[in-house]
């Protein structure tokens, strides 16, 4: 049976596995086959093939990208995760072309179970602190 403690460590594995170690390997272990992800950029990707995809984009454009969890609180199927995100500025990025600079902006995501396995992640990222640091480094 799964328990609360078992969903978060599955969200640890997202971010540090996924995330910040960047290993695509293990997004099986971790996802479940339909994953759904509604990242704060506003796209949403299905399925391991999907979602690897933007976590390439991401760290493409952002060198050294690193998920800092804060705080997780778990309940039933759902976990949710309060986080800060950094990384150095190193390709295009919504919009602005590369700085060079290191950019920090907080979030929070909720995540759904099925077994023991993540089906799906809403994130919400403080873009607007984001893209007031990507307008402030071109300066």
């Amino acid at each position: 049976m799964q328990t609360p403690e078992n969903h978060k460590q599955q969200v640890r594995k997202f971010y540090e596995v996924l995330w910040d170690a960047h290993d695509k390997q293990a997004i099986p272990e971790v996802l479940h086959e339909d994953f759904i992800f509604r990242g704060s950029l506003g796209q949403e990707k299905t399925g391991h093939a999907g979602f690897g995809e933007y976590v390439d984009m991401v760290h493409l454009a952002l060198g050294e990208y690193t998920c800092i969890i804060e705080e997780l609180v778990a309940e039933g199927d759902k976990v949710f995760a309060k986080m800060s995100f950094t990384g150095i500025h190193r390709n295009d990025f919504m919009g602005y072309v590369p700085t060079g600079k290191r950019l920090t902006w907080h979030g929070c995501a909720l995540f759904t179970f099925r077994g023991s396995k993540i089906a799906e992640t809403w994130v919400l990222g403080d873009l607007k602190t984001l893209e007031n640091q990507l307008a402030q480094n071109l300066q």
